[in-house]
């Protein structure tokens, strides 16, 4: 391996850094923005998660089951799409006075009380919503706002899995789902759809997250595509109750040129960092984590898993990374937030690199990969296949690729246990 001593372009387009690690509430870290040099897809119809370089097919992003209900549940008409710009999270109730004081503040369009917490689905851990499904689906990725059927179903007692979790942990439709809360109730999965909300995988109605024990509007999604966000962000803690936290689920900025998601969101890898929050990882760190990335080639994709004999992408990069005595992130999404963009003509050996994978959320990070130089990355792929050495893709699904520091990874990571 070859350690190249390039000079890098540290880019730095976040409104700073801001980890949500509670112990019954979801992990609430940035999601993605940053830069990169080649074309971002603005959206593509897939069938199954498609791997860096992987052929297409043109069927409905996303799928929704039939349950067998008699009618439909009745849900609002989507009238608009609501970038989902911020997240508040608390451990436990927020009164509908701090809501409120949320929305009175300049530059919020809008603020959505939710439940949330991290509870079983079909046995893993999962970071789940609970939402009134008319109010929510507007700050949704286009793709899954706009499928009414999927939040007619969440409506009527479903679960909706993120796109992701259910091709790569192979759930199928017409099944019911074990969900493991405070309490226990098997329900049935109303469709596949991402939500686009950073690290979150699963969403059920308020009545359903009530029913399985999680907090009652502990957490509040705010729009203010308008807003300066750092800005907001600090009016916002001003107002929350001693527990609670903010933190930003877009970048505020881009490059000329760069592409959004459908909401209008920022969607690069590699924001929030900058020279000052270095240094990077010393050589030995990217010695040792590459030699134990390597040394897990061969092993089997597991959705979920982090070693050390199974694992899925981010699983690898985690557990990689932490024999090397860095604290990441779990998911993709988190990840490419653990330190700042680099260029692709400066990548170094043991820099990330990030994907679009998701079609009912086409601008949200899905896949990591960790590039091992020579033109070369290693993957987790998905289901079937083993973690493998290929090519290094910067086709249409590429989202960019950060150098990893670990001030900044422990940052989002929030808490080192996870």
């Amino acid at each position: 391996m070859q350690l190249r001593g390039s000079r890098r372009v540290l880019v730095t387009l976040g409104t700073g850094l801001a980890a949500l690690t509670l112990a019954v509430a979801v992990n609430a870290a940035p999601a993605l923005a940053g830069t990169r040099t080649g074309p971002v897809a603005a959206g593509a119809s897939l069938t199954d998660p498609v791997l860096p370089g992987a052929a297409r097919s043109g069927s409905q992003p996303v799928t929704v089951s039939h349950f067998g209900r008699s009618s439909p549940a009745a849900i609002a008409p989507l009238r608009q799409l609501l970038p989902a710009d911020l997240f508040v999270v608390a451990p436990t109730t927020l009164s509908p006075a701090v809501a409120a004081a949320v929305r009175r503040l300049p530059g919020v369009a809008a603020a959505q009380p939710l439940d949330a917490a991290r509870i079983q689905m079909d046995g893993k851990f999962t970071a789940t919503l609970g939402v009134d499904p008319s109010a929510f689906r507007a700050f949704a990725a286009k793709p899954t706002a706009e499928s009414a059927g999927l939040w007619e179903n969440v409506a009527a007692g479903g679960v909706a899995i993120s796109y992701t979790m259910g091709k790569l942990d192979k759930l199928p439709l017409g099944r019911d789902v074990l969900v493991s809360g405070r309490r226990a109730e098997e329900l049935p999965l109303a469709g596949l759809g991402t939500v686009g909300i950073g690290g979150v995988d699963a969403v059920v109605s308020d009545t359903v997250a009530r029913s399985l024990g999680m907090p009652a509007d502990n957490a509040i999604v705010i729009s203010a595509p308008h807003a300066v966000l750092s800005t907001l962000m600090q009016r916002i803690q001003k107002v929350l109750p001693h527990g609670a936290a903010v933190a930003p689920l877009v970048a505020q900025s881009a490059p000329a040129g760069s592409a959004t998601s459908g909401s209008g969101s920022v969607t690069w890898a590699g924001a929030g960092a900058g020279a000052t929050d270095g240094p990077g990882l010393s050589r030995a760190q990217v010695i040792a984590f590459l030699t134990a990335a390597e040394s897990r080639l061969g092993m089997p994709y597991v959705w979920g898993a982090n070693g050390p004999t199974s694992f899925d992408c981010s699983g690898l990069v985690q557990w990689s990374l932490a024999q090397a005595g860095v604290v990441m992130p779990r998911v993709a999404a988190d990840q490419a937030q653990a330190g700042p963009a680099v260029p692709l003509s400066q990548l170094e050996p043991g820099d990330l690199l990030f994907y679009h994978t998701d079609p009912t959320a086409p601008g949200y990070i899905s896949h990591v990969a960790i590039y091992l130089g020579d033109g070369e990355m290693e993957q987790a792929p998905e289901p079937g296949l083993d973690v493998q050495v290929v090519p290094a893709d910067f086709g249409s699904e590429f989202a960019g690729a950060i150098q990893v520091y670990p001030r900044v990874a422990a940052a989002v990571a929030g808490n080192p246990a996870g």
